[in-house]
């Protein structure tokens, strides 16, 4: 839904911020998930928040995608590339939703940030403000943030967003659903060679 992470936050970011194409991702995500979420949760949701026809907002939806049906008993996705979480139904179905006890959210959405932080997964602790970089006030939402900076903040943003590098948007959006993924496994016990992602 486009937030914006500010440059202001960067030194105390630093340890959660990761290149979106290094070949270590995954595993980066999944070490700083796991500084995070605490010890007795039972169960993870993830919010894959942002549109379905706008390539720069796609991120969250293409993670939702990537995550559907791993570990069921574990971990349940909301919003998808079917069915977004986007300025529309963001507001309307959270509200709804009755999340289990002892459960952790993990909020995924693009954010806008300075030039040097382009193209780089942040994972943080605490709630995800989405829309905010649109001027939209939409409910908070989430226990950790883990945002990919697709573009800078500036005055062309609307434009931009439709032309943003999709292969950029999917490899990012690979490396969050795998870093996921593992620390669902790992977390949960599962087996080591459960697959990672359940791709058709």
């Amino acid at each position: 839904m486009i937030s914006t992470v500010d440059h202001k936050d960067k030194p105390a970011l630093s340890e959660g911020i990761i290149q979106y194409n290094n070949r270590l991702a995954p595993l980066l995500i999944r070490n700083t998930l796991h500084s995070i979420i605490p010890n007795g949760i039972e169960h993870i949701y993830v919010a894959g928040i942002g549109s379905n026809v706008i390539s720069g907002d796609s991120l969250g939806p293409l993670v939702g995608t990537l995550l559907k049906n791993i570990y069921p008993g574990h971990l349940t996705v909301m919003g998808s590339l079917q069915s977004p979480l986007d300025a529309v139904t963001l507001g309307r179905e959270i509200p709804n939703v009755r999340f289990r006890s002892n459960s952790f959210v993990i909020a995924i959405d693009s954010v806008l940030g300075k030039k040097e932080m382009v193209n780089s997964i942040i994972v943080r602790k605490g709630t995800l403000l989405p829309g905010i970089g649109l001027g939209n006030q939409l409910p908070s939402l989430g226990d950790c943030s883990i945002m990919g900076v697709v573009l800078e903040n500036n005055p062309d943003l609307h434009s931009s967003l439709l032309y943003t590098n999709l292969d950029t948007i999917f490899t990012m959006a690979m490396n969050i659903a795998k870093g996921i993924s593992i620390s669902v496994r790992q977390f949960f016990n599962y087996p080591p060679d459960e697959p990672v992602l359940l791709l058709r």
